[in-house]
């Protein structure tokens, strides 16, 4: 009788040993869970607009610059204006050194007049031998000598009249005046300098016909060229004025390639207009493209799109299906993914077709999901760590 209590004791001992073990994990699980707060981040689906846009660099330039050189050598006289002066057309910019050019036009002058006199004696050598020949005082052989030393005397006077010409041409050459009306962006001489014009005209000035009116000089990958279009509205920054906002629109599109380290990229030129004059030439623009603008949509932050659960097992979408991260501008407008909506205290795949995006945030379409619903976009640190540690039982 004694031995069944003491049997009795120990069994009755073992159970509620047992059901105070059991409780007591019941217990610490409960004070251990994680708060689903704590345990998910998540985001709101919004309304609203997107644009999506493609972006590249280019260089500010003026609609229209033109240089200004020298058909002729010479030393620099005279300086007329400097960098950022406005000129009119026909407006005198530089001299040059004139005492050869005067020297060469003062020769050809006297040289047209040695023609002259050659012609005039050549006229009378011609009428007296004319006369002379009705009389049969010379032979047409003489005749004909005479006739043809004043055709000589004529073509030395045309050459020595084209001569003069082209030296006082020169002359006026040596003055350097502006083809257009615009501001003097560049000026490579000083007074003092010789410059000479050989089989190529040295640029003295830089003139930007108006400065209203630029252009950007862009380079854009080829992966992007095809959703460029002409007419296409532009955004731009640029280093000046890091807190304004540009606009522009796609003028052209060159199909002229560049290829640099087998990465190929086309120049697609973008008109600036520029009325406070604000904007410089050779400033760097930061363009932005826009090829697509939607409204009212719905849209939630990429952050949504590139998140998993962490045990996979957990989730009903087969690992074929996931498409993993999203690769932003890239993404084609119709395809599909999948986001996390918490269920049951559970993830749960809903999947979602994408439209445009704009880096931050990106259009989507479900009949499962509205504005205002909760999705995931990531699992916490102290989620991960804690469903890795929290195994009281592990012993058992």
């Amino acid at each position: 009788m004694r031995l069944k209590t003491i049997l009795f004791n120990k069994i009755s001992f073992s159970v509620l040993l047992l059901l105070a073990c059991i409780g007591g994990y019941f217990m610490w699980e409960q004070y251990h869970q994680i708060p689903l707060a704590e345990k998910y981040k998540f985001a709101t689906i919004t309304k609203g607009a997107i644009t999506q846009s493609v972006s590249a660099n280019g260089t500010l330039n003026p609609l229209v610059l033109v240089s200004v050189g020298t058909q002729v050598s010479g030393r620099v006289t005279k300086l007329y204006v400097d960098f950022n002066d406005r000129v009119k057309e026909g407006q005198i910019l530089a001299e040059l050194d004139r005492a050869i050019l005067d020297t060469q036009a003062a020769q050809s002058e006297a040289n047209v007049k040695s023609a002259k006199a050659t012609l005039s004696l050549a006229l009378a050598n011609n009428k007296r031998a004319k006369e002379l020949l009705a009389k049969e005082y010379i032979s047409k052989q003489d005749y004909d000598v005479a006739e043809q030393s004043l055709k000589s005397a004529r073509a030395a006077l045309d050459l020595a009249n084209a001569q003069h010409l082209k030296d006082q041409t020169n002359q006026e050459y040596a003055i350097i005046k502006s083809p257009v009306s615009g501001v003097v962006v560049d000026r490579q001489i000083d007074v003092g300098q010789t410059v000479a014009a050989s089989l190529q005209a040295p640029v003295l000035f830089k003139i930007a016909q108006d400065l209203r009116k630029m252009q950007i000089d862009s380079s854009f990958a080829e992966a992007d060229i095809g959703r460029i279009k002409v007419g296409q509205k532009v955004n731009f920054t640029v280093d000046a004025f890091p807190d304004m906002s540009f606009n522009g629109i796609v003028k052209q599109v060159r199909l002229n390639a560049t290829t640099v380290s087998n990465v190929v990229t086309y120049d697609v030129v973008v008109t600036v207009e520029n009325p406070d004059e604000i904007l410089a030439p050779g400033m760097t623009a930061y363009v932005n493209v826009i090829i697509a603008r939607e409204k009212d949509i719905l849209m939630i932050p990429n952050a949504a799109l590139r998140y998993k659960p962490s045990d996979a097992a957990k989730s009903d979408v087969p690992q074929k299906q996931r498409l993993g991260d999203m690769k932003s501008k890239k993404e084609k407008k119709s395809s599909s993914t999948f986001v996390y909506v918490l269920e049951n205290g559970e993830p749960k795949a809903i999947k979602v077709t994408l439209g445009i995006t704009d880096n931050r945030f990106t259009q989507i379409n479900s009949d499962a999901l509205k504005e205002g619903d909760q999705i995931i976009v990531e699992e916490t640190k102290l989620s991960t760590s804690k469903s890795k540690n929290l195994s009281p039982m592990r012993g058992f």
